[in-house]
Parts: structure tokens; C-alpha cells; sequence
């Protein structure tokens, strides 16, 4: 089953190569979707595919890599958009 989730990461998550991460294990794990940063210093996310690889890519989201501290995650079941590539921004 197909699912999309938008998220949004709060924490140190700009500057420490979170976009590229995402970026990587997204195309990994085959799924839609993208990652930006947000002017308040957030992280936004949008994952789109299998429900198993969108929850592989959530479980990177709510760590991020190495020198990202993550506080919180906001994570929301949208419709889906059939996105099938995904960018970094």
C-alpha cells in the first residue's frame, strides 16, 4: 500500500548535511517526494511510496545524521500525489 506523509523536523537540522541524508536514503528506498529547508530553521519533508520504505526514510528523519540533534518531528498522512522522483531543495 501507497502512502505520502509530510513532516516537518525540529531541532539542529540545517547546516549538518540533513538534506543530503534524506536525499540518499529516499532515492534508497525508492520513494517520491522531497526535503527543503524552511526560513524558521526547520526541516520539511514530503515522502511518498511503499508504506514500509516511507517508514525506512521516517526513521531517518527522526534521527537525521551525526551532527543533527533532533527535538521534535510533525509528521502528517497527506494525499497522495504520485510523486515518484525526489529532490533535494
Amino acid at each position: 500500500m501507497s502512502i505520502r506523509v509530510h513532516v516537518i523536523v525540529h531541532g539542529t537540522v540545517q547546516g549538518v548535511g540533513f538534506r543530503w541524508a534524506v536525499g540518499q536514503g529516499a532515492r534508497a528506498a525508492g520513494v517520491g517526494g522531497f526535503v527543503r529547508n524552511r526560513p524558521d530553521g526547520t526541516l520539511e519533508a514530503a515522502v511518498e511510496g511503499d508504506e514500509h520504505a516511507v517508514e525506512d526514510v521516517l526513521r531517518l528523519l527522526r534521527t537525521g545524521p551525526a551532527a543533527a540533534h533532533v527535538t521534535h518531528v510533525d509528521v502528517e498522512q497527506v494525499p497522495l500525489r504520485d510523486q515518484r522522483s525526489f529532490t533535494v531543495g
